[in-house]
C-alpha cells in the first residue's frame, strides 16, 4: 500500500516512522487494528508498542478481554 501526503510545508518536519506511529495507534485506539497488526505498522515488536500505548495512556486492555478473564475466573471458581 503507498499512502500520498499532499506536499505541505507543516508535513515535512515528520519522518516516516512518526506518521506511521501515529497512524498505528490511532488505528489501535479505534479498534481498527489489532495490537500486533498496529505494531507491525508501526515497526516496533510488541513490547516497544505496548510500551508507547502505555505512554500515551491508550489501554490495551479491552472490554472483550475483561469479559473473557471474568468468564475464566467464573468457571474457576464454580469448580
Amino acid at each position: 500500500m503507498t499512502l500520498t501526503l499532499p506536499d505541505d510545508p507543516a508535513l515535512a518536519e515528520f519522518r516516516e516512522s512518526e506518521l506511521r506511529l501515529e497512524l498505528a495507534c490511532s488505528l489501535y485506539a479505534g479498534s481498527r487494528l489489532s495490537r500486533n497488526t498496529a505494531a507491525r505498522l508501526a515497526g516496533l515488536d510488541r513490547q516497544a508498542f505496548d510500551e508507547e500505548l502505555y505512554r500515551r495512556q491508550i489501554s490495551s486492555y479491552s472490554d472483550e478481554m475483561l469479559s473473557e478473564d471474568l468468564r475464566t475466573l467464573e468457571s474457576l471458581h464454580s469448580k
